[in-house]
């Protein structure tokens, strides 16, 4: 059993991570499924109004991971100095405040959904599928955000192997009834939105239940005072990465106001194929950032400063390799990837492959600033990761994305993304240069 006051080697960190990598992995996978099955037996017009919509609920969702991780660092930190009964005080707030929030954006949600799509420009059989589809899904919102919550926590936990178990879990209900609902009953995308529903509330039920009773973690509900300091300071801590999902969120919308320009409904369908493949591709940074943050945040808390060198040298070292990796998978694998959602449509097709050639550059850079932003999560400064995310997910993304068409047209949207990518990566390096005495890392 690996402790998180161990000393952690590359294996020992890997074996500690691995767990979050998958489940990341995991979950990427089978929220890409909707789209396989949706885009090959109900058709294209579906796909592009589940890519479509996909952003607005993400933005709703993406309220687990900012209670997820930055509850994560502070109890990790607490967890570091030896109060175990105020991290488990903690850890029941946090789950139960997201809960409630879950509830009251699912409501919001419902009434607003409609008025939004059509602000964003979605109309006729785009906009009914497009509603059809979110308000399926609303009804598990507040398990969606505590699926995502429970991702960031079972590693601080001590239990990831369990966090890993519980998504593929959520991921086999989905992909199964997806077959079921689409594939074999022929209920389209009301089919599809009702797997992904039904595979949310499992992982965010079960965690309910093994926390909810004597376990073997480090964690497990308990009574509590609310405690509004600690609240601000775990919403301060994952405002990164709110920031990060609602920035990317809003970018999609205007990479698919600017591709209807320029390319029309192909031109969603195709970055929605890119979209899927780099949610992932990505998880596997976002993984190990996760996956590493509570052992950061314990050793930070312990004041351990030759730990905290070595397990930031060693991220790095891994998120280089990553990185390459990720590049080579995405050069290599862009047509097959291409063939399997949109092998139907040779246009389409060829666009898609175009893309994929143009788009993989930008995995060779985003995994530093990934790692750098949740680096800084864990050390509890939420203000420099939440400046790292919003620069790279928001502020260069959005000027990229609105100069280079200007000059090169349909290329110039794919190219935005490693722009904005390379500047996000130097503003990373700077800060973690810039930092390094106050943290002694």
């Amino acid at each position: 059993m690996i402790l998180l006051s161990d000393h952690f080697d590359y294996k020992r960190l890997l074996r500690y991570t691995f767990p979050s990598v998958i489940m990341l992995i995991f979950t990427s996978v089978y929220g890409v499924v909707d789209g396989f099955f949706v885009s090959n037996f109900v058709g294209k017009t579906p796909f592009a109004a589940v890519n479509f919509i996909m952003p607005l609920l993400m933005i709703l969702g993406c309220v687990g991971f900012m209670f997820g991780t930055g509850s994560s660092a502070l109890i990790a930190k607490t967890l570091g100095e030896g109060k175990s009964d105020k991290a488990n005080e903690l850890f029941t707030m946090t789950v139960c405040v997201s809960a409630l929030c879950g509830l009251a954006l699912a409501v919001g949600g419902f009434a607003l959904l409609r008025p939004i799509a059509a602000l964003m420009g979605a109309k006729g059989q785009l906009l009914e599928d497009s509603i059809l589809y979110g308000r399926i899904i609303l009804p598990a919102l507040p398990f969606f955000i505590l699926q995502y919550e429970f991702q960031c926590l079972f590693a601080t936990a001590g239990k990831p192997k369990l966090g890993l178990g519980i998504t593929v879990a959520a991921g086999i209900t989905n992909m199964v009834l997806d077959a079921v609902f689409v594939a074999a009953f022929s209920w389209g995308l009301s089919g599809a939105a009702a797997a992904t529903a039904l595979s949310q509330l499992v992982g965010g039920v079960i965690p309910l239940l093994y926390f909810g009773h004597k376990n073997s973690s480090l964690l497990r509900f308990t009574r509590y005072i609310f405690d509004g300091g600690a609240l601000l300071k775990t919403c301060a801590n994952g405002a990164s990465e709110l920031m990060s999902n609602i920035s990317m969120s809003i970018v999609s919308m205007l990479y698919n106001l600017q591709l209807m320009k320029y390319a029309g409904a192909d031109g969603i369908a195709a970055y929605g194929v890119l979209m899927y493949v780099s949610m992932i591709f990505q998880a596997v940074f976002i993984g190990y950032s996760v996956g590493a943050a509570p052992v950061i945040g314990y050793h930070y808390g312990a004041q351990n400063h030759d730990e905290l060198k070595s397990l930031l040298r060693k991220s790095l070292i891994l998120i280089g390799i990553f990185s390459v990796s990720m590049f080579a998978a995405g050069e290599a694998l862009g047509k097959p990837l291409s063939l399997l959602f949109v092998g139907y449509d040779a246009g389409l097709l060829d666009m898609t492959i175009h893309a994929f050639a143009i788009f993989s550059f930008c995995f060779l850079l985003s995994g530093l600033t990934i790692l750098g932003s949740s680096f800084f999560t864990a050390l509890n400064d939420g203000l420099t990761s939440a400046m790292i995310a919003f620069l790279r997910t928001l502020v260069f993304q959005i000027a990229a994305v609105c100069i280079l068409p200007v000059f090169w047209g349909l290329d110039g949207i794919w190219f935005s993304i490693i722009v904005a990518e390379a500047l996000a990566a130097l503003v990373t390096v700077l800060f973690l240069l810039g930092k390094r005495k106050k943290y002694c890392y």
